[in-house]
């Protein structure tokens, strides 16, 4: 019985280990990066975000509206005609971006 404990606990404490060692690593916060027509229009601080807010996104091409949260940035509006950057909803992480194509809009998670 004793075998077992220990060997939990030293498991538990790997693991522990392991996750403090990725957040560390990690570096600094996650950030959106907004481009507009390929060009870095602006960059936000997710993780410094205590209080979500709306921020609208105004070029040539077009108006995004977009909802800026702790960790998480979505468009809710926009006035091209397909609306797919609204469809796509929240993005937390750098795999899939949020592309306005008739307003050359990308938003992108880097961290």
């Amino acid at each position: 019985m004793k075998r077992k404990t220990v060997f939990w606990a030293v498991l538990f404490a790997l693991l522990a280990a392991l996750g403090a060692g990725a957040y560390l690593l990690r570096g600094g916060g996650t950030r959106a990066a907004i481009y507009v027509d390929g060009a870095l229009y602006d960059t936000v601080d997710l993780d410094a975000v205590a209080v979500p807010y709306e921020r609208v996104v105004e070029t040539e091409w077009g108006s995004n509206t977009l909802w800026v949260s702790h960790g998480a940035i979505q468009v809710t509006d926009a006035d091209c005609p397909n609306h797919d950057c609204v469809r796509q909803g929240a993005i937390t992480d750098g795999l899939v971006p949020i592309v306005c194509l008739p307003h050359r809009l990308v938003i992108q998670i880097v961290e």
